[in-house]
């Protein structure tokens, strides 16, 4: 009723405008009944049928003239051995408090059996009195699906071992479960809402491409292994995720509308660098046993001893020095400063195969405390890097020491043979690659084995000579 109705006064209407007929609610409750997702019936204090929607004829096949006005379910919606206790069960929903939840057997238009669960209430009359009941119910099945699809997204978001969340269509976490929160180093809420970029330092680039990607396309075939670093408190974390993800739509529209992704991760980090460290030894014992190889066929001993050098720097370091001790290998009892010539390096410019250098044998101008004096006098292997800083200062770190102008991190090991120390080798690398790390010891430490044997061997050779 129009607000000029209500206060008594007449609204005038123009020539073209038709006068609009009086409704009531019974159009919008047809409506509201119609486009409801469960079957809905009603009765009045006698029991007869006085409402009947359309998924309850989707269910049973029944329309609503074949429905409403029939007393109960008996003879027609249900067994005629069944329709009492039916009845009894629905109609007392009267007397009872809140909603009554049962379960049996309706026939469908067509002879079936349909296994249903209804929900009962009564419903009651201006006075407060009962005057029928309402009844809604769906197939069982259909309603265990729900029910499992709750308990599913339930038990992820509170037991599962790996993490859930759900990121929203503008990327931002908006469930996360205990599991990924402990990953991503913080609490349940405070990640909500929160931009990626705020949780990782490194992999939020690739992290986002994949969502986005999923909102757009779909989910991805398979899961996808993602290197990211988490911040934390203490400080930034480096994780492998393998991720999987699921693009969420609305069930309740039309058209899928999407929602955001499904995102779940399980922490694989030590998996995948005992994969990388295990790939990376086969790696280099093949490379060793190549060098070998290569090197036996070497007339000149000097030639073998750069052969090792040249086959240690595939994958490991960028430049290679390798310096002897001036005048002869060095005892361990020997005091005195050391001092080391340059008889072999990679070339500054062009990747290449080592070459010769220090025919005229003079020593290189190392300080003291340079790593390489301090391996020949530790007889060990040393470990030095520029540290973090402009570029400017690792170059100028770089040319103090004699080493190449790129060179921003260093690894000494000793040449021994025989007991005695004959010299250095030296790799370095750029500032594109990490610090030697100790497992690059161990490797660096077996090619200066091969490098000293075949030195010692040289020097052997041309002490015959002479």
């Amino acid at each position: 009723m129009s607000a000029s109705r209500r206060s008594g006064t007449t609204d005038e209407l123009g020539p073209d405008e038709p006068e609009q007929p009086e409704r009531d609610g019974a159009d919008l409750l047809a409506a509201l009944l119609d486009g409801m997702d469960a079957a809905l019936c009603a009765f009045d204090a006698d029991g007869v049928v006085t409402h009947w929607n359309r998924e309850a004829e989707r269910i049973l096949g029944w329309t609503a003239a074949e429905a409403v006005g029939r007393r109960g379910f008996a003879g027609w919606a249900v067994r005629s051995a069944d329709a009492a206790e039916v009845e009894a069960r629905l109609m007392s929903a009267r007397h009872a408090p809140g909603r009554q939840v049962h379960e049996f057997a309706l026939l469908t238009k067509d002879g079936g059996r349909v296994l249903v669960r209804t929900q009962s209430a009564a419903v009651r009359g201006p006075d407060g009195r009962p005057a029928g009941v309402y009844c809604a119910f769906s197939e069982v099945h259909a309603q265990i699906d729900l029910e499992r699809s709750i308990a599913l997204s339930e038990a992820l978001f509170e037991d599962a071992s790996w993490g859930v969340v759900l990121v929203d269509a503008d990327l931002r976490p908006a469930v996360v479960n205990a599991h990924a929160a402990r990953a991503l180093g913080t609490g349940r809420t405070t990640v909500l809402g929160r931009p990626l970029g705020e949780l990782l330092a490194q992999g939020v680039e690739e992290l986002e491409s994949a969502l986005t990607h999923v909102l757009a396309e779909g989910a991805p075939p398979a899961p996808a292994e993602i290197w990211v670093s988490v911040r934390t408190p203490e400080g930034e974390r480096r994780r492998c995720w393998r991720s999987g993800f699921l693009r969420l739509a609305s069930p309740l529209a039309e058209e899928p509308v999407p929602l955001g992704v499904g995102w779940l991760f399980q922490d694989v980090t030590e998996v995948k660098q005992g994969e990388q460290e295990a790939a990376l030894l086969r790696f280099r014992a093949q490379q060793l046993h190549r060098a070998a190889r290569a090197a036996a066929e070497c007339e000149d001993p000097a030639e073998a001893a750069t052969v090792h050098l040249d086959f240690a720097l595939a994958g490991f370091a960028d430049h290679a020095l390798i310096d002897r001790v001036a005048g002869g290998a060095r005892a361990d009892t020997e005091a005195g400063p050391v001092r080391l010539v340059r008889i072999a390096a990679t070339p500054a410019g062009a990747p290449g195969p080592s070459l010769p250098t220090g025919a005229a044998g003079l020593p290189v101008r190392y300080d003291e405390g340079h790593p390489a004096v301090q391996c020949v006098e530790r007889a060990g292997a040393v470990r030095a890097s520029a540290g973090a800083g402009p570029a400017e200062r690792a170059r100028a770190w770089a040319l103090a020491r004699q080493w190449p102008a790129d060179a921003v991190h260093a690894l000494c090991a000793v040449l021994r043979s025989r007991g005695r120390t004959l010299g250095v080798v030296t790799f370095l690398r750029t500032a594109g690659r990490s610090a030697f790390e100790r497992s690059d010891v161990t490797y660096a430490e077996d090619v200066a084995v091969r490098i000293a044997t075949a030195l010692d061997l040289a020097g052997a050779a041309a002490e015959r000579e002479r």
